[in-house]
């Protein structure tokens, strides 16, 4: 069955339509190009461009594709950071203070699970595992990944006697 929200004339002309009427409007009234207080000019210059763009259809597909991939990347960015809060938030500090250590290593596989997840859900996974020389890259990555951790975790440490001196 198939709902409103299906009908082409709501897909490729009403909701383009709002969405771009909505940017413009909201950026003629933040920098007040056309004056401060002229909201209803803001809105008339905002439906001509609104208008003007829905009859390009090459453009309203850009930007419906567009729309999907920044709603899917602010859904994966908004699932990351819930898990980062769950693990660094400051209300009930579940692991205490002292597990700094710990609580970088839950965000870290945290952010490999949402990349894993988003790997596996888009089947790029399944492209990449069945690819010649897979394990080997794989092995490389973990590698650079390895060195690139001891470096930043094993760097020089300043003295307190020397900050003191300068």
């Amino acid at each position: 069955m198939a709902t409103i929200l299906e009908n082409d004339l709501v897909q490729k002309i009403l909701l383009p339509w709002v969405l771009i009427f909505t940017l413009v409007f909201a950026i003629l009234q933040k920098t007040e190009v056309l004056g401060k207080g002229k909201q209803q000019i803001d809105a008339i210059v905002a439906f001509v461009i609104a208008t003007i763009f829905v009859t390009f259809a090459s453009q309203v597909d850009w930007v419906a594709k567009l729309s999907v991939f920044l709603a899917v990347g602010l859904f994966i960015i908004f699932a990351f950071l819930m898990l980062w809060g769950f693990v660094w938030g400051k209300s009930g500090d579940i692991l205490g203070e002292k597990a700094e250590g710990l609580k970088w290593t839950i965000g870290i596989v945290a952010l490999l699970a949402i990349v894993g997840f988003f790997l596996v859900i888009t089947g790029i996974w399944a492209k990449l595992v069945s690819s010649p020389g897979f394990s080997s890259n794989l092995l490389f990555i973990i590698l650079i990944v390895a060195v690139i951790v001891v470096v930043l975790t094993t760097g020089p440490k300043a003295d307190k006697k020397d900050e003191k001196k300068t």
